[in-house]
């Protein structure tokens, strides 16, 4: 006896659709593409194809685990509840408590809903996640141009005639802040149509060679080569600017300071090219240009991601089909009250600015360590693994011996949870809902899809009841914490003019809302107040119906839709917000800097998501695997052989090399969430590797934002057996 489920696979952004096959037992036999999802199609990747394999994954936690000295106990759900109870009953100063927020909450139906009610009962301003050490970058430019964080413009994959692409490697990574299954698929579908791909990367990656053009450029630069395009739009009349914008003539005079040639010379791109790319971006039919995490997390990540998006307007593409366009998610998020702004506060320690409710992570080891008032002394975790992911990792690995208490929500005992007082394991993958609230505002086609469990919980809590109790601890009370939440929600919609549910009674709307668990009542209750909802009276979306369709519903192609989504307060899209024309001075100051002699980037693998997937076997091994990648001149060079010394400003790792052309002379690159020496993870630490993050300084960070420093780390590579020095 078998059965078939239909599930959104969570491993990545790109959200495809699965067809699971189940034996009696409930285990996972066989896991194909599902062929009737009409946004993915049957497009599977290696992550996908091996998620039956993760979820029986034997190290899984299957009970909460109480620390006792160096020994851990397994107990039930109340014990550990109390434990933690009892350990923030002693707390008496709510902002000593810090929440560290992992990827995988993004990709995570309790995480998107649970995580805000804990946040607001701790009542604590000590909030980090991985979106410093990746994205915050976008959130902050597309905050300050387009009035909202998450307004963030896609490109239109499947229509555009030219797509220039920055730091990106999304047939490694099946793509990030741009939602698109078989997103090689997409690409080769471009070029068919006679599109064209430029790629600007360090690597020749896989999709470097896919493209029509590949450009090599110094890493951390991509700043400059973005002011040098914006330059030569001006320079050369090819401005086309199709919305009301303010501050058009500051960035004119801004790009004035960065003409190809001076930026050439940082950049390592020639001036003809830069001059030519802009040429083509203005003559093309239709364009849009795209950067990702090898732009977002450098010195000057936000300043690039801006440029992206000024690129976009200059050129007549923003908003429009085949150009960068906004997704209108079935789950839209809410219109901000107040304009908005980054630095509402400021880290207590080194000053560093809030960013989207977020202090950087990059600050979290200062404010374990600091003593004084506000000192953090309570954290808890949630699907993170810090200690492998934050720059400086070795430094938090040590702050966090330091700390009174520790709650870590997580499937595994890791780098970071080893330090935890009480593991709360969520349960298996098939045994939880799914909707991917953040992930489709980033769709490349307005899509919709939900996976109800496909397997009971046999008595263990789901990840939504962890987080709600621990949420109702934090807060003192009791209760249903879904109730309060949706009744809180329901009030504000019955306030709002033109939610098309003004002034009807929310007894009346509760009772009407489907579902059998809370969280899915409250994606039933935001599909309907949505842009294609029954209440809104706009649609006929519910949670009913998405449980009709299985497979997902196609919403339709992306639509101009700007005046939907502009929040700013002048109701125009800000060209030049002051804080980033500031930054430009920053950016300027370093046109002429010599460039170090090596610089360390990071890199994408297909079998790999961060430290996450380490411990199937499977998907470690051939072609992921944690080396020094190294262009064969370097070798030469420094006389190396077979692995070397890596060291920087904060440590130093002895790594096998793999030397290959396919990167730049005078770069190197390093995996990212490898470092699993000792791992209770049995497979993962049968394949170690080491922790790029031993590397990484954490006093680097992009200024406007707080992001980490990845990508351009200056370091030195020397023979084994050699005592370096930096």
């Amino acid at each position: 006896m078998t059965s078939t489920v239909h599930r959104t696979c969570p491993l990545c952004e790109a959200v495809c659709g699965l067809t699971l096959t189940l034996d009696e037992g409930g285990h996972v036999t066989s896991v194909r593409g599902d062929k009737d999802d009409p946004f993915s199609k049957g497009f599977i990747c290696p992550k996908g194809a091996s998620l039956g394999r993760l979820d029986e994954d034997p190290d899984r936690l299957r009970k909460p685990l109480i620390r006792e000295g160096d020994l851990w106990r397994e107990v039930g759900w109340d014990e550990a509840f109390g434990a933690v109870k009892a350990a923030l009953d002693q707390v008496s100063d709510r902002q000593s408590i810090a929440v560290y927020l992992g990827n995988p909450n993004a990709h995570s139906m309790a995480g998107a809903l649970y995580g805000a009610p804990l946040i607001k009962a701790l009542g604590t301003r000590n909030i980090y996640s991985a979106s410093t050490a990746d994205q915050m970058p976008k959130h902050v430019a597309s905050g300050l141009m387009f009035g909202h964080p998450l307004a963030i413009p896609v490109p239109d994959l499947d229509r555009t005639d030219y797509l220039l692409m920055l730091g990106a490697n999304p047939l490694e990574s099946n793509g990030s802040l741009c939602t698109a299954p078989d997103f090689p698929g997409r690409l080769k579908a471009l070029r068919r149509r006679g599109g064209r791909l430029v790629v600007v990367d360090p690597r020749r990656t896989r999709t470097a060679a896919l493209a029509d053009e590949h450009v090599f450029v110094r890493p951390g630069t991509d700043a400059y080569l973005l002011f040098g395009l914006v330059h030569t739009l001006f320079a050369e009349e090819l401005v086309t600017v199709s919305h009301q914008v303010n501050g058009l003539d500051q960035v004119r005079e801004a790009a004035k300071h960065f003409p190809p040639e001076s930026v050439a010379r940082r950049t390592g791109v020639p001036a003809e090219v830069i001059v030519r790319l802009a040429r083509e971006l203005a003559a093309a039919r239709t364009a849009a240009v795209y950067a990702r995490i090898g732009t977002c997390t450098a010195e000057f990540g936000t300043l690039a991601q801006w440029l992206v998006d000024v690129l976009n307007v200059l050129t007549g593409n923003l908003d429009r089909p085949g150009g960068a366009m906004f997704p209108k998610p079935a789950t839209e998020f809410a219109a901000r009250r107040r304009p908005y702004q980054v630095g509402r506060w400021t880290s207590r320690v080194r000053g560093l600015p809030e960013a989207n409710g977020e202090l950087p992570v990059a600050t979290l080891a200062d404010e374990i360590e600091t003593p004084g008032d506000g000192q953090v002394k309570f954290l808890i975790t949630i699907a993170g693994n810090p200690v492998l992911s934050a720059p400086h990792g070795d430094r938090l690995d040590a702050a966090f011996e330091g700390l009174d208490f520790m709650v870590s929500v997580d499937p595994y005992l890791n780098e970071t949870t080893k330090h935890a007082n009480v593991i709360l394991p969520p349960p298996r993958v098939l045994q939880s809902g799914h909707y991917d609230f953040a992930l489709l505002g980033f769709a490349v086609r307005n899509y919709t899809r939900y996976s109800p469990p496909s397997l009971p919980l046999d008595g263990q809590p789901s990840e939504a009841q962890v987080l709600a109790r621990l949420a109702l601890i934090a807060s003192g009370l009791e209760g249903d914490l879904d109730a309060f939440v949706i009744d809180e929600m329901l009030r504000k919609a019955t306030q709002t003019p033109g939610s098309g549910v003004e002034g009807r009674d929310v007894a009346e709307l509760r009772a009407e809302l489907d579902g059998e668990t809370g969280g899915e009542r409250r994606l039933d209750l935001m599909l309907r107040l949505g842009p294609y909802g029954e209440w809104a009276g706009k649609g006929d979306l519910s949670l009913r119906k998405l449980l009709d369709h299985p497979h997902g519903l196609d919403l339709g192609p992306l639509e101009p839709r700007l005046d939907e989504v502009l929040k700013t307060a002048s109701g125009q899209i800000e060209l030049a917000p002051p804080q980033l024309i500031e930054d430009v001075e920053r950016l300027r100051s370093k046109l002429d800097e010599e460039p170090p002699e090596i610089v360390l980037i990071g890199r994408r693998h297909l079998r790999s998501n961060n430290s996450w997937l380490h411990n199937v076997g499977s998907l470690v091994g051939g072609s992921n695997t944690c080396t020094l990648q190294i262009n064969p001149a370097d070798v030469a060079r420094l006389g190396l052989d077979g692995e070397a010394v890596v060291s920087s400003a904060k440590g130093q790792l002895t790594v096998p090399l793999e030397p290959t052309d396919t990167i730049m002379p005078g770069v190197v690159s390093l995996p990212h969430g490898w470092g699993h020496a000792g791992s209770a993870q049995s497979v993962a630490a049968e394949h170690a590797g080491v922790s790029v993050n031993t590397l990484t300084d954490e006093s680097a960070i992009d200024v406007p934002s707080g992001n980490a420093v990845f990508n351009g780390v200056p370091v030195r590579i020397s023979p084994t057996g050699v005592i370096t020095a930096h």
